[in-house]
Formats: structure tokens, sequence, C-alpha cells
């Protein structure tokens, strides 16, 4: 997807900035920097001596996320990383070197931290050009990258504070320890319909020992434990007097 050099239609804030390889294989959301504010090819590695098969063009989404773009720097290859920003290494669609002898690098705040946020990117060819209400981030390939700030809604962090909020409290109702119970939001306990019933055991299985007696059953006696052992009972005396 393009959005071309329209002086950035939408105001709704960055959430990613990245940089693509080839230009027909933006992600699903992902918009792509493909020309300049004059309608030149926005190429950020072409070379200019000689025509190069390897392209790199900046894209970026407006999906909403947890966090926001609200700044972007440009810094060559042996600096020091920004505090705070991290660097663009790679092209999101084929994982190579994302650029050269320059880096760029994307600093994100949660949406509900930032009062501003980037949202728009624009590419200009001709340095003595600028844009009104855009920052210029530096120069790559002899073109210029600006972007613009602004405010926005925070309705979408806000709601998700919500729901979290209200799934934490409708959890807090139930005691883990005793399911039967529901806690009110006063912290007081209610009891509910099976508390102060008695639970006793029916006085029809209440019923007395019945001593064990043989059984004849087809012929084949059964006999208790006591009777057992009293019909087999053998004290080895002759083997002890052998021993002894």
């Amino acid at each position: 997807m393009s959005e071309g050099n329209s002086q950035g239609l939408s105001r709704e804030p960055l959430s990613a900035v990245a940089v693509l390889s080839c230009i027909n294989k933006a992600p699903d959301g992902y918009y792509v920097v493909a020309q300049t504010t004059d309608g030149s090819d926005a190429d950020l590695w072409k070379d200019g001596l000689f025509k190069s098969k390897v392209t790199r063009y900046l894209c970026y989404t407006r999906n909403t996320g947890p966090d926001v773009v609200v700044d972007l720097k440009l810094t060559d290859i042996k600096e020091v990383l920004p505090e705070g920003f991290a660097p663009v290494l790679e092209t999101i669609d084929t994982k190579e070197s994302a650029t050269r002898k320059k880096r760029l690098c994307v600093k994100t705040l949660p949406r509900g931290a930032a009062d501003t946020a980037v949202n728009d990117i624009q590419i200009i060819s001709k340095s003595k050009y600028q844009i009104k209400d855009y920052t210029c981030v530096g120069e790559m390939n002899n073109m210029w990258i600006w972007y613009r700030t602004g405010e926005f809604s925070k309705c979408v962090a806000t709601q998700a504070k919500s729901t979290e909020t209200t799934s934490g409290a409708s959890s807090s109702r139930w005691t883990p320890s005793r399911p039967d119970y529901k806690q009110q939001n006063s912290g007081s306990l209610t009891l509910s319909a099976f508390d102060d019933v008695p639970f006793v055991v029916s006085q029809k299985f209440h019923q007395d020992a019945i001593p064990t007696q043989q059984v004849n059953l087809m012929g084949i006696t059964i006999k208790s434990l006591a009777e057992i052992e009293e019909e087999y009972h053998y004290n080895f005396s002759t083997e002890k007097s052998i021993a002894y």
C-alpha cells in the first residue's frame, strides 16, 4: 500500500516504522513511502553511478497497538545508539541489511504515556525544500526524510485499561478458597443458599453390624478369618525341636 506524498491525510499515530527490500512485499496494514514529494523514486539504497538491483523503501503502519512512534533519528553506523531508540537493522520482508552507511532509529512509547506521536513520514529529493509542520530527520542517499507529529486520541488505551480493570474486579468477586461465597464490592461476604443446611446420613442407612456367618454357596463353604486361622494354624514345634 502506498500513500504517496499525500502530506499525511491521516492524523492517527504510527505504531511501527520499517524498511522494505521490495516495494510490493509490504505486510498487511503497512504503507510504503514509494515516492518523494516531487514524484521521484524514494529508493534509499540506489547508487548514483550504477543501477543497483538492491532497493530499500521506508514503510510504516498505523495498526492499533500498545505503543506509538514518538521520534525518529538518523545516525552513522558507528555512532552510539541514542538513548531510548531502537535501530531498524533488517528489512521486514527479507531480513537483509536495512540500510548502509547510516542507521534509522525509532523511539516508541506506550500509547497512554505519549502526549504526541509521529503520524506521517515524507521524503524530499532536494535539500532546499521544506514541508510545513514537519521535522527533518536527516539525509540518506541524497534524500531527506521528514516526519510530522501531533496529538492523538488515547481512547484505545483508555478502553483497554477499563477492560482490564473490569476483568480484575470481576475476578475478585469470588474467593478461591470458598467458591460458594460471593464477595460484594464492600468487601463483606454473603452466605450462599447451601450454608447452615445440616448434612447428615439418613437413618435408613444406620443398621447394626451383621455378624459373619458361614455361607454355603453351591457346596463351597465360606469361612471367616478366625475359622481359617484356627483350622490351619501350625506352630512349627517339630522344626523347632530339631533346630534346638
